[in-house]
């Protein structure tokens, strides 16, 4: 033991489920990408630009809040990166289809209110119809001390699904994982969507509106793909302890925690049961309330004290507001939603938008080639439900008598034109 306490209600370390590149082999893979999901000053980006000029790869920043394309574009051309900068909140409904995991958690406590999600999966869906096969998530807090860890991380892909950095520096934890180790827990971390490659395979998942978006990216139906760690990226520091930080992390980080539990223990995803979460939720309670109980043996002063024991009691009242049942039917819908968005992917990718002229596009700051490419889904959509009358979708011909084509039936929201500027989630404030 290493002298930290060990909770039996927590396991602080998933690691054992990643394979520790210590010999990346050589290859030619290249990277196609550096796609970052930013809200914060510019100024925040020039480190990743650095990168992507030095690795020859094209920089995709997803802007919103304090970030916007023309300042990303400003500061940034003249470093000679090769620069797609997009203002996220002003893209057209249907780009990306409307997820169950998202619309199961309206009316509840447990909204996500970032965009994070919707820019990684953005991300993913430029990355698809451009036709890039390595990609690198890169959050706008995140520094990159050698640029080569991204190379290695990128030729790991050839072996791997996915391949993260190291998270070093500042901790990359939730409210309660940081109070453990506050209080003199042993707490590890695990890779994320902060510093973290993505190969082909992965490139059809996507990241649900929910804490530890990460974690479920990196997940099939049975247990976590085959993921390589390697190097290092440092996260730059940050206040963990706020109440609201810990009400809105909770629902995910039960979620998250309690898969991984099982996957450590050499169970499948699928045995998270009504009964699993009934369990696994009273241990989380268990571990907050022990949390709260060391509190007061922390080395700090005493407002610090009453901080954490306010974030923890914020995360220990949305705890107890989370029903077994929901667990399972967020799980439901999760396993939908990977179904929904495969299609919807290739439904967009079947509509033949030319690389070329969408890249030359997206330089420009438009997306009109994405924006008609969702009024067509929507439109065949709206054609197929109509009763006694063939539709020509592609090269599939559906009429009445016949089930439509899937991959256009999942792909969109609902039927109808879709404007520009109308946005496909609720106005929530952005944090990247």
């Amino acid at each position: 033991m290493d002298g930290r306490t060990h909770s039996p209600h927590h396991h602080p370390s998933h690691r054992h489920l990643l394979d520790a590149a210590d010999y990346v082999p050589q290859s030619c893979a290249t990277l196609d990408a550096i796609i970052v999901p930013t809200a914060r000053n510019p100024a925040n980006l020039r480190p990743a630009a650095r990168i992507a000029a030095e690795l020859g790869a094209t920089l995709v920043t997803l802007c919103s809040k304090w970030s916007t394309a023309s300042a990303v574009t400003d500061l940034i051309r003249p470093m000679g990166t090769d620069l797609i900068a997009i203002d996220t909140d002003r893209q057209a409904r249907g780009l990306l289809p409307e997820f169950q995991t998202t619309s199961i958690l309206r009316g509840t406590p447990f909204p996500r209110r970032t965009d994070t999600s919707f820019k990684r999966n953005f991300g993913l869906l430029l990355a698809n119809v451009l036709g890039w096969r390595r990609i690198v998530f890169l959050d706008d807090d995140i520094e990159i001390p050698r640029p080569h860890d991204l190379t290695d991380a990128v030729q790991l892909l050839d072996r791997f699904d996915a391949a993260g950095l190291s998270i070093e520096g500042f901790p990359d934890n939730s409210v309660v994982c940081h109070a453990n180790r506050a209080t003199g827990g042993y707490q590890d971390s695990f890779v994320g969507g902060g510093a973290l490659a993505a190969g082909p395979a992965l490139l059809r998942s996507f990241f649900p509106k929910i804490y530890n978006e990460d974690w479920f990216f990196l997940l099939d139906d049975v247990a976590l793909r085959p993921t390589a760690v390697t190097g290092e990226a440092k996260q730059r520091p940050y206040d963990p302890f706020n109440e609201q930080r810990a009400r809105s992390e909770e629902f995910g980080d039960c979620l998250a925690e309690g898969i991984f539990w099982l996957l450590d223990n050499g169970r499948r995803v699928r045995d998270a049961d009504a009964e699993y979460w009934e369990s696994f939720l009273r241990n989380r309670q268990r571990f907050i309330d022990e949390l709260i109980a060391r509190v007061p043996g922390m080395g700090r002063d005493e407002s610090d004290k009453r901080r954490v024991i306010a974030a923890l009691r914020a995360a220990s009242g949305r705890r107890k507001l989370i029903d077994p049942a929901l667990c399972v039917r967020y799980l439901r819908a999760w396993r939908a939603d990977r179904t929904r968005w495969r299609r919807h992917v290739d439904a967009f990718v079947e509509q033949g938008i030319d690389p070329g002229e969408l890249r030359a596009e997206l330089k420009r700051g438009s997306t009109r080639c994405l924006q008609l490419a969702a009024n067509a889904l929507h439109q065949n959509v709206a054609a197929l439900r109509q009763p006694h009358r063939p539709v020509a979708v592609g090269e599939v011909v559906a009429d009445h008598r016949t089930e439509a084509p899937s991959a256009v039936a999942e792909a969109a929201v609902e039927p109808g034109r879709v404007e520009v500027g109308q946005l496909d989630r609720e106005p929530d404030p952005a944090v990247a």
